[in-house]
């Protein structure tokens, strides 16, 4: 199974921003950590992250060809892009939306997720193991 990872804004700062909340794992870490445990399971990860939300809708309309599966962690625009929900029913792929923290125990607005309604499926508050807990859950449910 071909599973593309997407991540969104401020997530290229993981390790860094809000410890206490993300934890110490750097972005390049779970990207390495992730394709290495996914191969293991007999799953070919990409991973791409962007703060643009153009580029984020951009990679999904892309992945249509490529792979079977998408894992998303669009960090806030999760909360407030109807754009991206958009995206996600645009294209023929079950999509996993992950949420590093658990949003429903931070601020108000962080929880209603607009892009969760399009997702075949949400994982919260795992933290890292998160990612990789969403490429099970493809290779369970949706393999081709």
């Amino acid at each position: 199974m071909r599973i593309l990872v997407i991540n969104g804004p401020n997530l290229n700062l993981l390790g860094t921003r809000l410890p206490g909340v993300y934890g110490s794992t750097t972005l390049a870490e779970l990207e390495v950590d992730l394709i290495e445990a996914s191969e293991q399971r007999g799953a070919r990860v990409v991973c791409f992250q962007s703060n643009h939300e153009g580029a984020l809708i951009d990679a999904l309309h892309r992945s249509i060809d490529s792979f079977d599966g998408v894992v998303v962690n669009f960090g806030a625009y999760s909360h407030t892009s109807r754009a991206l929900q958009d995206a996600i029913e645009a294209i023929p792929l079950p999509t996993v939306e992950v949420h590093i923290s658990n949003i429903y125990e931070r601020e108000e607005w962080r929880a209603t997720s607009f892009t969760a309604e399009a997702c075949v499926h949400s994982i919260v508050g795992q933290g890292i193991p998160g990612y990789l807990e969403a490429v099970e859950y493809l290779l369970a449910n949706h393999a081709p």
